[in-house]
């Protein structure tokens, strides 16, 4: 007889999913349930009611006294309004009480969240509606009720809508494809999702101490530690017992949630680790992803940790990212990334990969410029993520073979077997058959695609969004070529044929660190968007905003709003850091650069007065340097102060993010510059902050 095992028992104990349905909710309500999901039918009052009594029978039986609709509004971060089970009665007493009512629909406050200008300033009212794809759950007491966020007039003011738009509008293009291959049965394709995540764990009370990691989520300023990450001996290095402790909380915690939480590991630098779940469909993934960032700083605190998710933490080390396992599946569990043993589903995987080529090169800027944050840009490009030049690694034999088929040439296999490309015949493809390219932003890994330009705080809707949009594109151009072909194996043949010679510029395969490829990326014509700067106006290219109207996953206003919030958000990330680093400066920086010269001075007069003509160049050189530094960083910090009180609140928000990158985080890196320097010179009892070896190897 097979053991029970506790852990696996209590997974998804805190999900009210299929199972604990059946036993709460009557057959003919699930039933109608399952419908509705499949036909996209509204749910009658009656279905409604009986759907939240079980919600509500399940939840107090599992502890929880409130209820919330969970929503993901334009901040990266989830947002919840509690309302207690509690219902008072005349008698002075109370019932329990929850309604289909108010499981279906909600109101908010939307004045405090980020619109872009889709809501006036008066015009307060937000909406939350029920997403019945999403599974509820409870969480620190509180039934959470996935939702979707929109204004009073209709506007999408979150990211799941945009993000379920977007999943609808793939699948009808998929089965359209699917159709031309005889497969009448599907009659849903969507997007699956495995986000990696990195991230920090520091000591708590060393965290209190710096005021830039509370405000900003990294440090503005830190010396190299003598040690870093040189001796590459922490990734995958055996993980010290703190930590362990600390995943074992973790996956835990996840596991009750319903997060498939799968592995965890050391990261490259000090103290960075990484955890990975079992992929799910993308909606899904997105919820458990910002309930993953949630969890892990709050199992962290427990444990006298905190878990930093900001993408460069630590200046000198390996930033964090959030790599995006992205792939297709059908309602009958086929991967259509995976290659076939068949020419006819080698043929149906060809074209499905020829479109994610074409969607990449198509819309590279738009891809790039959903993973543009102030914080990505610590990291992207610099040896340690993949550059802001957007690429396909698809690996060496695969892409011979697409070059076999564009060249009209015969591919031979590693066993120097000649396959011919007929026109109804297609190669057996290799199945992850090549080395990983570490460098590349977006890789083939043998049966899914892997965009590695994620940052680690970042939600994965939006460039999923983007994802999922750019394919239903290309395939709905792929659909109205084939389906009035008269010949659809030869009109496939040249499908495929022609969109690989002209899209091969975005295949690359070689080291994407090095500055030879950003020569011959220019020479193929791809797109460098180094920063915020230049990758975020992409976003609204007349040529996007026609996308995405055109899949009805965005209407122009929706567009124009949300790159106003992204150009906002980053010019208040700038503010906000620059004003700290001018705060910890004033207060307590030159202060304590000052006492120490002092007590250096102070040094010298007492060792010449007690022995006359002994040398003192050691307390001379230090102070001297420490005094001309503190100068420096006293003009610098000026400079700074000036540059953030002169910046024009009235000017657009496109100059003011210019202005913002050119001027003001320009002349934080010129106050960094001296501080650090500084920190190697003064003595640590008179430092104010906790140094980077303080931080990072103290957990």
């Amino acid at each position: 007889m097979q053991k029970e095992h506790g852990f696996i028992e209590n997974f998804g104990a805190m999900v009210f999913h299929e199972e604990a349905m059946r036993q709460y909710v009557s057959a003919e309500h699930l039933a109608a349930w399952q419908k509705a999901l499949k036909g996209g039918e509204h749910l009658s009052a009656a279905v409604a009611d009986g759907l939240a009594d079980g919600r509500k029978a399940w939840a107090l039986d599992h502890g929880a006294t409130h209820f919330t609709h969970w929503f993901q509004p334009m901040t990266d971060i989830t947002a919840e309004k509690h309302d207690s089970f509690l219902a008072p009665t005349d008698g002075g007493r109370a019932i329990v009480e929850f309604s289909g009512k108010q499981l279906i629909s909600g109101e908010s406050d939307a004045s405090s969240f980020p619109s872009g200008g889709l809501r006036a300033t008066f015009e307060a009212r937000g909406y939350t509606a029920w997403d019945p794809t999403s599974f509820a759950f409870i969480k620190d007491g509180t039934l959470c009720i996935p939702t979707v966020f929109c204004s009073y007039a209709g506007d999408a003011l979150d990211k799941k809508t945009p993000l379920l738009r977007s999943m609808a509008a793939l699948s009808r293009q998929a089965v359209r494809i699917l159709r031309l291959f005889g497969d009448n049965e599907t009659q849903r394709v969507t997007p699956m999702v495995g986000p990696e995540q990195e991230y920090f764990l520091i000591d708590k009370e060393l965290f209190n101490r710096r005021e830039d990691l509370k405000l900003c989520g990294r440090t503005l300023f830190g010396a190299n530690p003598p040690k870093g990450q040189e001796l590459d001996d922490h990734y995958y290095g055996a993980i010290r017992p703190r930590v362990a402790s600390y995943m074992r909380d973790l996956d835990a915690a996840l596991w009750k949630v319903g997060v498939p939480s799968k592995t965890e590991h050391n990261e490259v630098a000090p103290s960075q680790h990484e955890m990975a779940p079992v992929y799910c469909n993308v909606n899904t993934a997105c919820d458990h992803n910002q309930i993953t960032m949630e969890i892990m700083k709050n199992v962290a605190d427990r444990h006298h940790m905190v878990c930093l998710l900001h993408e460069k933490p630590f200046a000198g080390v390996n930033g964090s990212g959030k790599h995006n396992n992205w792939s297709l599946a059908t309602d009958g569990g086929e991967n259509l990334l995976s290659p076939g043993g068949t020419p006819s589903k080698n043929a149906r995987f060809l074209l499905f990969l020829t479109a994610f080529i074409k969607a990449v090169d198509d819309y590279q800027r738009l891809l790039r410029s959903t993973t543009a944050t102030a914080g990505n840009d610590h990291r992207l490009g610099a040896q340690e993520a993949p550059p802001a030049i957007v690429s396909v690694f698809l690996g060496e034999e695969l892409e011979a073979i697409l070059n076999s088929i564009a060249d009209g040439t015969n591919y031979v296999e590693r066993s120097k077997k000649a396959l011919q490309i007929g026109v109804d015949v297609m190669p057996t493809i290799p199945q992850d058959t090549t080395d990983r390219n570490r460098t590349s932003p977006v890789a083939f890994t043998g049966n899914k695609f892997e965009l590695r330009t994620l940052g680690s705080s970042q939600s994965i809707a939006g460039p999923n969004v983007v994802l999922n949009t750019i394919m239903a594109e290309e395939l709905s151009q792929f659909a109205d070529e084939l389906e009035g072909a008269e010949d659809f194996n030869s009109a496939l043949h040249e499908l495929i044929r022609r969109v690989v010679r002209e899209h091969r510029r975005i295949l690359f395969s070689g080291n994407g660190y090095d500055e030879s490829w950003v020569q011959e990326a220019e020479k193929r014509g791809l797109s460098n968007l180094r920063d915020c700067e230049t990758a975020l106006p992409a976003f609204i290219e007349e040529r996007n905003i026609e996308l995405f109207t055109r899949h009805g996953v965005f209407s122009r206003n929706e567009l124009l709003a949300r790159h106003e919030v992204h150009m906002e958000n980053y010019c208040n990330v700038i503010r906000i850091e620059a004003n700290t680093l001018v705060d910890m400066v004033q207060h307590h920086i030159l202060n304590a650069a000052s006492h120490y010269a002092a007590v250096l001075c102070r040094t010298i007069e007492t060792k010449h007065a007690a022995l006359p003509g002994v040398s003192c160049r050691v307390e001379e050189s230090l102070a001297a340097s420490i005094s001309l530094l503190n100068e420096q960083l006293l003009e610098r910090t000026a400079l700074l102060k000036t540059a953030i009180e002169t910046m024009r609140p009235d000017l657009p928000m496109e100059e003011r993010m210019r202005y913002c990158a050119r001027e003001i985080l320009t002349k934080m890196n010129a106050v960094r510059e001296i501080v650090d320097k500084l920190e190697t010179l003064v003595a640590a009892e008179y430092w104010p902050y906790p140094t980077y070896y303080d931080l990072l190897f103290s957990v």
